[in-house]
């Protein structure tokens, strides 16, 4: 017979460690409140010091969060990241790799620039923060509890988008299929990844598109008529990084209200 115990604390994930990558607004922000308001500690990082202060800020009314600002478009970023919070803990029980960076230029005017911007932050960021944390994380995994990996993807890593946006679509491509090969290799460490690939978010990102076209618009191929609320998102995060998610691995979750099925 199963012990009752662990069926009531299948979603909790009190005391983790937690480090939220691009975890001052939006999505990031979103995760970080859920896993502060559920008792674990977190570490919010972005670009900007004074925007990860005031999350901070906010966020510790509900328990506890500390600020650790970095660029991680640069790997000299990553690992600056790594020891930084290496100085502050002896493991890491989850890493939710959510900085991410987004260009939309016609093909024939799609810069250099903006095409590196977005590759060096949206992939060769994550696996370059991966490979300066993997200590951390596995010092921290268990093969009961192991340590957690949560790329943040994209639906548009499903199908052709609409806009052009080369390099994103490509970048989130390329987080998937490298999640699934980090998955394999990491397993046996007892570390987990996993990606969330959500579907329309009110972000930054989405309000040009929002105000070109209109709510009614963007929301027609979505089957559920909504976008994704913060809770979503927190929400398959907690469940990834708790006991009810420890046996999945090389996984791709959509919370996009049903769009990947009509994709």
């Amino acid at each position: 017979m199963t012990d009752s115990g662990m069926f009531e604390k299948l979603f909790d994930v009190s005391g983790k460690v937690v480090l939220v990558t691009g975890g001052s607004r939006g999505i990031g922000l979103a995760i970080a409140e859920g896993f502060v308001r559920s008792g674990a500690r977190v570490y919010i990082c972005g670009r900007n010091a004074e925007a990860c202060t005031l999350a901070v800020k906010e966020l510790s009314q509900y328990g506890e969060a500390i600020a650790l600002p970095a660029n991680l478009g640069a790997v000299d970023g990553c690992r600056s990241l790594a020891q930084a919070l290496g100085e502050q803990e002896d493991h890491l029980d989850v890493l939710i790799n959510n900085a991410g960076a987004l260009w939309a230029e016609t093909l024939a005017e799609y810069p250099e620039s903006g095409w590196d911007k977005v590759f060096d932050l949206n992939v060769k960021g994550s696996f370059f923060l991966i490979q300066a944390l993997t200590p951390l994380l596995e010092a921290a995994a268990s093969p009961e509890d192991p340590a957690r990996i949560i790329n943040i993807g994209s639906i548009d890593a499903f199908h052709v988008p609409k806009h052009e946006t080369y390099a994103y679509s490509s970048s989130k491509a390329a987080v998937h299929h490298l999640s699934r090969h980090l998955a394999a290799q990491l397993a046996p460490r007892s570390i987990t990844v996993n990606v969330i690939a959500p579907g329309m978010f009110k972000s930054k990102m989405l309000e040009g598109t929002l105000e070109r076209r209109g709510e009614e618009a963007v929301l027609a191929p979505v089957p559920l008529k909504r976008f994704v609320a913060e809770s979503d998102m927190a929400g398959t995060a907690i469940y990834l990084a708790s006991r009810a998610g420890a046996y999945v691995t090389g996984a791709v979750l959509p919370v996009d209200g049903g769009t990947a099925t009509t994709l």
